[in-house]
């Protein structure tokens, strides 16, 4: 079986986990007592980088980095995301780190709260603001939703460097097709019934957007209320979310292999945020949202209260696929056969912000 790496980020650190030949061993954690909302596995160098975004309460948020699977960390002898001093702005946490793929070598993009795209060239060493984002005409108007307003979603395109897509919390999808310079609404369908206006440019609640593994211009996104599809890079959606026992939820992650397979953990909402039914299920299409399947083989069969964040769902690159999901109960759950099975791989972990996983040689 395939050798998978794990990592974990949670309210009290980060946990790793390494899966050789089919069984798993987890330590951590590492970051004691620092709240990891964000955690990235880039592959495209030499040896594989971890990067994470620690949030001290003492020392504040920072970003590290380590190329030996987390046996030693490196934190940069400046800050590695930094708003400038003309911003008159404070970074509260980095909620994302993606890197690019081959199409831009060494590039990380950094998702912040406040609101904003960071760019690195150096494999996430150092940070620069992408400002026409920043200083877009809307942005005055942008307002935080109930977890912050926060950047939590970046989609690259393989075919095209210049392409990035993003979703803010809550301000909506925003594309660039030049690089970062200048920058779009792309919410056309995506409804907002929480407004007086359900259909605005902006000012949708998005928690998350997930990229077709066969077609970029394919995107799934999982919106308070509503659940969306777009086949032209975010330029236009459509409601897909019959079947599902709610359209509320905070993730989305896609099948890194099939296309038209999709993911989503669907939640009872607004009052109390909870698995829909207080069934623990994921839900997978794998006709891009023309239909929706309960995934719980293996997963608990009792009233279930652990929800499960926007950036706690993910894929591995293996095939079959492998899918990971973890709750604020503190439970980690894995299914090594695109999600038909699934057994628990920890409990009682700290309350689970992102969980992330990758094929390593």
């Amino acid at each position: 079986m395939t050798d998978v790496l794990l990592t974990v980020g949670t309210r009290k650190g980060l946990f790793i986990g390494r899966r050789r030949g089919g069984e798993w061993q987890i330590d951590g954690p590492h970051f004691t007592a620092q709240a990891v909302y964000s955690v990235a596995i880039d592959t495209r160098g030499a040896v594989p980088r971890l990067l994470v975004g620690g949030d001290s309460l003492h020392w504040g948020p920072s970003v590290f980095h380590s190329d030996d699977l987390g046996a030693t960390w490196v934190e940069p002898k400046q800050p590695a995301v930094k708003f400038p001093d003309y911003s008159d702005t404070s970074l509260e946490r980095v909620w994302q780190l993606r890197p690019a793929g081959a199409e831009a070598p060494g590039v990380v993009y950094a998702g912040t709260e406040p609101a904003a795209l960071f760019r690195s060239e150096d494999r996430g060493e150092s940070f620069e603001l992408v400002r026409p984002l920043w200083e877009h005409p809307t942005r005055s108007r942008w307002v935080p939703g109930g977890g912050g307003e926060g950047l939590h979603t970046i989609i690259t395109d393989p075919r095209d460097a210049g392409a990035v897509t993003v979703a803010v919390s809550t301000a909506g999808v925003f594309r660039s097709l030049d690089g970062g310079a200048s920058w779009s609404p792309s919410n056309k369908g995506v409804s907002a019934v929480f407004l007086p206006d359900p259909n605005p440019e902006f000012g949708q609640c998005v928690h998350k957007i997930a990229q077709d593994a066969a077609d970029p211009d394919r995107l799934y996104l999982q919106n308070h209320w509503g659940v969306f599809r777009s086949d032209d890079a975010g330029a236009n959606w459509a409601d897909i979310g019959a079947g599902l026992p709610s359209t509320f939820g905070f993730a989305a992650a896609a099948h890194p292999h099939r296309a038209d397979t999709a993911y989503v953990f669907p939640i009872t909402a607004d009052s109390d945020r909870v698995p829909a039914g207080n069934k623990c299920r994921v839900y997978r299409t794998a006709d891009a949202g023309g239909s929706w399947e309960p995934l719980s083989a293996g997963l608990p069969p009792e009233p279930h209260y652990g929800t499960v964040l926007r950036d706690a769902l993910c894929t591995d690159d293996a095939d079959p696929a492998g899918v990971y999901f973890g709750n604020r109960n503190g439970e980690l759950f894995a299914s090594a056969d695109d999600g038909d099975s699934w057994r628990m791989l920890a409990s009682h972990l700290p309350d689970v912000l992102c969980v992330r996983a990758a094929v390593i040689g």
